[in-house]
């Protein structure tokens, strides 16, 4: 079998990174990391540069051009290249609200996809996530209103399920029913987490103790921190939720995602993309939920509003923890780097050398 010798690397690992590393390919796995000689075929001398673990991405809209509300098992394949080209190896697709006959569709063409991914060179489907459809209406963000929900008991019943694998949804706990869909939610085995809100902390407290342990997008699409109030992004800041946040250095400073890391440490914050269609296309003008947007040195805009989308093309991780133009997880604890995806308790995925996705409970 021929073998690359990835050699002189920092490889990093989920308690420790190893300088002078050696990182041993054969055919299309990674057989061994040592810092010892290994012999290969080939080798190329990386001089020193870092190597991370597969990154995670739990909130992806689409990419390529395709959309995940309207994609079919070839265009999820597809995305799933391009994300496995920028350094992911597992995502969720996200949808934005739509209809039950949509959710379903998609649904049967992420279960083809997922009856055949494994030996496919391409980010793994670990779950899917339904954005917003209960969110508040006042901060519907890039959401579509029209299809929104309030929970009166059947209401989760009614979404379309994978047979297997992680379903999140965002949600505003002040929604009509929003606790009560907490404790639904998680009966069901659902992650249920926070966005798209302005919920005062009395109701936060009560989705908190009902399950509600995470917080999508944070900063985005929720109310602020002020010195008379604390809003949604205070509360988050002082309870033990873990939070996701699109660090692209636009939704979010880079300086408040390193506070954010230092306040809540890495094992509590995530790094999503948010990334939609048109990502990995270029500037230009798309379709893109029934409207036209304009993407300029990556940012999607719709007439006098930004910030709709991400879009992102590499997967740069810097040193205080936030990715370039990426997604995923990468934080920085005692020095050394963690890598993949923990939502509260429960750890979404793991990777082994060979890169395959095994699926974990509770951790």
């Amino acid at each position: 079998m021929n073998s690359i010798l990835l050699r002189d690397v920092r490889a990093v690992f989920q308690n420790r990174s190893d300088d002078n590393a050696n990182v041993l390919v054969s055919g299309s796995s990674i057989s061994e990391i040592s810092t010892d000689d290994i012999d290969a075929s080939r080798v190329i001398d990386l001089d020193g540069a870092t190597m991370f673990p597969g990154f995670i991405d739990i909130h992806n809209h689409g990419a390529v051009g395709i959309d995940v509300n309207t994609s079919d098992a070839d265009g999820l394949r597809e995305i799933g290249a391009f994300l496995a080209r920028n350094g992911v190896t597992a995502w969720l697709p996200t949808f934005v609200p739509d209809s039950a006959e949509t959710y379903a569709r998609v649904i049967g063409e992420i279960e083809k996809v997922i009856a055949g991914q494994d030996d496919l060179p391409i980010a793994q489907i670990v779950g899917v996530h339904y954005e917003g459809i209960f969110a508040n209406t006042q901060m519907c963000g890039a959401l579509r209103p029209e299809y929104f929900k309030t929970f009166s008991g059947d209401e989760v019943i009614g979404l379309p399920t994978m047979s297997a694998g992680t379903h999140m949804t965002t949600f505003a706990p002040e929604i009509v029913g929003g606790v009560e869909l907490v404790r639904e939610l998680r009966r069901r085995g659902w992650i249920p987490s926070i966005g798209h809100t302005k919920a005062t902390p009395e109701i936060l407290d009560e989705a908190f103790a009902a399950g509600a342990t995470h917080m999508t997008h944070f900063f985005n699409a929720m109310t602020g921190l002020h010195h008379r109030d604390v809003g949604v992004v205070g509360w988050g800041l002082t309870r033990d939720v873990s939070v996701d946040i699109i660090a692209d250095g636009i939704h979010v400073h880079p300086e408040l995602i390193k506070f954010v890391f230092d306040s809540k440490g890495a094992d509590r914050v995530s790094l999503i993309s948010d990334s939609v269609a048109p990502t990995g296309l270029g500037d230009g003008e798309f379709d893109l939920w029934g409207e036209t947007i304009s993407v300029r040195n990556g940012r999607t805009k719709k007439r006098a509003r930004e910030h709709r989308g991400q879009c992102y093309h590499d997967a740069r991780c810097s040193s205080n923890g936030a990715l370039g133009r990426g997604f995923g997880r990468c934080g920085r604890e005692n020095g050394e780097y963690q890598s993949g995806e923990t939502l509260g308790n429960r750890r979404l995925t793991r990777f082994d050398r060979s890169r395959k996705t095994r699926r974990l409970g509770r951790s």
